[in-house]
């Protein structure tokens, strides 16, 4: 197998160990092989210690339960079928030499039940044993994609990001860089329909595509992209709601847009009060050719801008309005206390563990 790579304007095969995929697969292939050579001896072991030891008295065809439940664990289907074939004949073997009874051929069909569920779980774990870390690669790469950019020394964000249930994976997130060569910052709220993997899923998929859009679209053109990218997909729930934020980062001007997400706050620090600034437009993935309307607005010195999803607000008793009240008074509380790890302590006094959540804190000092 090759893959394909651009030269000079013209394309060159690369066979696939330059890439790592073949480097990856050896890896896998030596590391089967290896756990079914050991599982097997462990096996012809089991089987040499039933004909030697008291005729299977003290150990008993039971313990060949042991290689299967390893091998389940460790190999994919063809190897651990191997190990099956490897398994059977010791255990025909010892009962050839002990002799069969009732119990014997009573432990074996139970032995026989759990390969062959055994065997249909290595099936239907197509990623195979390096499945659980691969997962745990991609959440961690989610996580480091919503930190957020080293700032000028008066200005200081947060951002926390919190699952539904405590789960690995989480359907909001946040993906921020700057741009127009330090001098702005563009910050985007994501909150991806559904909850767990499948939402975690589509979450680094849509993190990875908004990413390379901040930057590289003039933040009017930011939201119409990533909408039309969103229709391309052609998901049965692939809706979305953002809210991206366009910020300079010399003169604290902003510019808000919103799809389908939930407002942004901003706190005017001579008058200590917060104030909601509502911008309109579609959730994304539902609406070709939608119209996103911005809010505009300054940050002064002191001001500070939280960005939020509706995990934050919203409940089954209680509608986003009264959450957002709710969350404007905890703030307000919050800011006698100072802004140090403002967003952390916001996020503890409102936590909820029924959906997904993350906010933004931004603050000019």
């Amino acid at each position: 197998m090759v893959g394909l790579l651009p030269d000079g304007g013209r394309s060159r095969p690369v066979p696939l160990d330059e890439s790592g995929g073949g480097t990856a697969a050896r890896r896998v292939r030596s590391h089967d092989a290896q756990a079914v050579v050991l599982l097997g001896l462990l096996c012809l072991t089991l089987g040499a210690l039933v004909l030697s030891v008291s005729q299977d008295q003290w150990v008993p065809i039971a313990s060949f339960g042991i290689p299967l439940l390893l091998g389940s664990l460790l190999l994919e289907l063809r190897p651990f079928a191997l190990l099956l074939a490897v398994q059977a004949a010791c255990i025909a073997g010892a009962l050839a030499a002990v002799g069969v009874t009732v119990l014997r051929l009573s432990v074996v069909a139970v032995l026989v039940v759990s390969a062959l569920i055994m065997t249909v779980a290595v099936w239907r774990n197509r990623l195979g044993p390096m499945g659980e870390s691969m997962l745990i690669d991609l959440r961690d790469r989610l996580r480091s994609q919503s930190e957020l950019p080293d700032l000028p020394p008066d200005w200081s964000a947060q951002a926390v990001m919190r699952s539904a249930g405590g789960a690995q994976f989480a359907g909001d997130f946040v993906v921020a860089a700057k741009t127009q060569h330090g001098a702005a910052l563009e910050v985007v709220v994501v909150d991806v329909s559904g909850k767990g993997l499948a939402a975690g899923t589509r979450a680094l998929l849509l993190s990875g595509a908004f990413g390379g859009l901040l930057g590289a679209l003039p933040p009017e053109q930011f939201l119409p992209a990533a909408n039309g990218y969103l229709l391309r997909q052609e998901w049965s729930e692939g809706f979305a709601t953002a809210a991206h934020l366009s910020l300079s980062l010399t003169t604290g001007q902003f510019q808000l847009r919103t799809a389908g997400h939930p407002p942004g706050a901003q706190l005017h620090a001579g008058s200590g009060r917060w104030q909601v600034h509502n911008s309109s437009g579609p959730a994304l993935g539902l609406v070709e050719d939608a119209e996103f309307v911005p809010v505009t607005g300054q940050l002064q010195h002191g001001d500070a801008l939280m960005l939020f999803t509706d995990g934050l607000v919203e409940t089954v008793e209680r509608d986003f309005t009264l959450g957002i009240d709710k969350l404007l008074g905890e703030a307000e509380r919050m800011v006698r206390q100072g802004f140090a790890d403002g967003a952390r302590r916001l996020l503890d006094r409102l936590d909820s563990s029924a959906d997904d959540r993350a906010l933004i804190f931004l603050h000019r000092r």
